[in-house]
């Protein structure tokens, strides 16, 4: 979908790794997608998480939550159809949520 490209470029650009769109249409009412990626530093998930919704100004996509942004090692953005999640790496690596979601289908994956 536009919104998945919009993200993930957004993403990508600030330098985001490990960047990966999951499909729940099957799966959840919650929303279609997860992006999850991981930055660095707090300030770099910061930073995507501006990045990205930067690039959803001025298009029909409504950002209706933002979670976790002033800790910066978890940030959630709920857009809707998609929901972004930015980790500290480590803190990635705690949660493991691609392993809760193991059996969905990856519909993108860009490692940085």
């Amino acid at each position: 979908s536009e919104l998945n490209r919009l993200a993930v470029n957004a993403a990508s650009e600030k330098k985001a790794t490990d960047i990966l769109v999951l499909d729940l249409r099957n799966r959840s009412d919650l929303t279609d997608f997860f992006l999850i990626c991981s930055g660095k530093t707090h300030v770099q998930v910061q930073a995507i998480a501006d990045a990205i919704l930067e690039a959803t100004v001025g298009t029909p996509h409504k950002v209706v939550s933002v979670e976790g942004y002033n800790s910066g090692n978890w940030v959630i953005l709920d857009l809707v159809d998609i929901i972004v999640h930015i980790f500290k790496k480590d803190v990635r690596k705690y949660y493991d949520l691609e392993r809760l979601w193991g059996d969905v289908p990856i519909v993108a994956e860009v490692n940085g």
